[in-house]
């Protein structure tokens, strides 16, 4: 079967930027880069079909005069005619996913619509609309093989266990479950890189000359952080790819010299953490790792980070949050503001360059952003990195706040913008958070 996956662009919503002093718009992010680890992996899952990938955010960087996103789906359809249509979407990017699959369905009513990822995952009901034909929740690669064998089959895909169908009127779950699949082992599929080379020069970051790309060494978080959706999304379970795996693809990727390591906390268990950076060296592995790593776990283990500074970890970056222990003990992080000095000072240590991420609540007021710039400025980080504290679908702190929302438009929910009323006014907090991003010149992230 043919088979076409088309990566959704990016939500252009951005108050942040949009109000933010003139000054500082050049270092505010406006991306997340990165070719798209989930449909690489779907990719892998149909390797016995013909798979077509797409990316639009990769299109949309290289050719500023690009097409709109509807007739580039139309040429799409209209050239490879295939019969399944899939993509993935986190909530900012819902209503693209729509759009997507509505010009596909205008183009050739005949083909199948498949929705999987992060949004469908935690709210697959919230979903429903005319142009899907299936909602995929869960870890959605095997998934989505298993609905494409029931179409090449004929069979009715009311046979395929765990995924929803779209009745006409509402969506509707079929019976059974799926069978248990470890996708971080016996059931890992190794990402296909290859239907992205055109974009390649896209997955650049902050002055880089070198392409970057996704790698996961775990799937899930064993903290429970109340506005993180990770853990809901793996039902607060923590699975760890192997050792082995991860040298055998970190073999296979010589075109992208700079690895993302896209974990929510890339070091949680110290011994396999240890094993795979004496791989990495015994195996003369030469690349530049970006992590995410807590400050807490820094700030007690400075072994284990001067062990990955020496295999090519370079660039860090932690999510401090906040500087007030109230408000991290609100959030549920599980570690003090005492951490992040110490953290700040490992990694200095190792020559890791350090971007800092805070979160900013609704209810700041003037005295607070001024507090929080005299932190920041104090702190000997490179970078630091300013975002909305947003209350994401399907996480706590959403189910803790859900009557403050003001604002259900769900492109907005990127961190760049407030969706709940602000103690100053939207402009002058939106401004005010801007401005923050001069303190430590920020670089998109990858």
């Amino acid at each position: 079967m043919k088979i076409l996956l088309i990566n959704t662009p990016r939500s252009p919503e951005n108050r942040i930027l949009e109000f933010a002093p003139d000054a500082a718009r050049p270092f505010i992010h406006r991306r997340l880069i990165g070719p798209p680890l989930g449909l690489m992996t779907v990719a892998a899952a149909l390797k016995d079909h013909e798979v077509l990938l797409f990316d639009t955010k990769g299109e949309f960087d290289l050719k500023p005069d690009h097409p709109s996103l509807s007739s580039l789906v139309h040429r799409l359809v209209s050239e490879f005619r295939p019969d399944v249509a899939g993509t993935t979407a986190i909530t900012s990017e819902l209503y693209f996913a729509w759009e997507i699959f509505q010009e596909v369905k205008n183009t050739d009513p005949r083909i199948v619509t498949v929705l999987g990822g992060l949004h469908p995952t935690l709210l697959p009901y919230d979903c429903f609309h005319p142009s899907v034909d299936v909602v995929c929740p869960g870890q959605s690669a095997h998934i989505f093989r298993n609905v494409v064998e029931a179409l090449e089959h004929k069979a009715s895909l009311a046979s395929v266990p765990g995924i929803l169908l779209n009745t006409g009127k509402e969506l509707k779950r079929t019976a059974g479950k799926p069978p248990s699949c470890d996708a971080a082992n016996a059931g890992y599929l190794m990402p296909d890189r290859e239907p992205l080379k055109r974009w390649i020069d896209t997955y650049k970051v902050g002055g880089n000359p070198f392409p970057s790309t996704y790698v996961f060494t775990s799937l899930g978080c064993p903290y429970k952080c109340t506005f993180c959706s990770i853990w809901p999304q793996f039902k607060g379970k923590y699975y760890q790819r192997t050792v082995e795996s991860l040298i055998a693809e970190l073999q296979s990727i010589p075109d992208y010299p700079v690895v993302r390591f896209a974990d929510a906390n890339s070091v949680v268990d110290l011994g396999f953490m240890n094993t795979l950076f004496d791989r990495i060296l015994e195996e003369g592995i030469s690349k530049t790792f970006v992590m995410d790593i807590r400050a807490d776990v820094a700030a007690k283990h400075p072994g284990i980070i001067r062990k990955m500074a020496k295999g090519g970890l370079k660039i860090v970056i932690c999510g401090f949050e906040s500087y007030r222990d109230e408000e991290l003990k609100k959030y549920r992080k599980d570690s003090p503001a005492s951490d992040i000095a110490e953290a700040i000072r490992v990694f200095n240590d190792n020559d890791i360059m350090i971007r800092g991420n805070y979160v900013i609540p609704n209810d700041y007021s003037e005295d607070d952003f001024k507090a929080l710039e005299e932190y920041s400025a104090s702190n000997p980080v490179v970078y630091a990195g300013y975002t909305i504290l947003t209350p994401m679908p399907g996480t706590v702190f959403y189910s803790q706040v859900k009557h403050q929302i003001t604002d259900h438009d769900y492109r907005k929910y990127n961190f760049f913008n407030s969706v709940m009323k602000t103690r100053l006014s939207y402009e002058k907090f939106h401004e005010r958070v801007g401005s923050l991003w001069l303190i430590k010149k920020g670089v998109d992230v990858i």
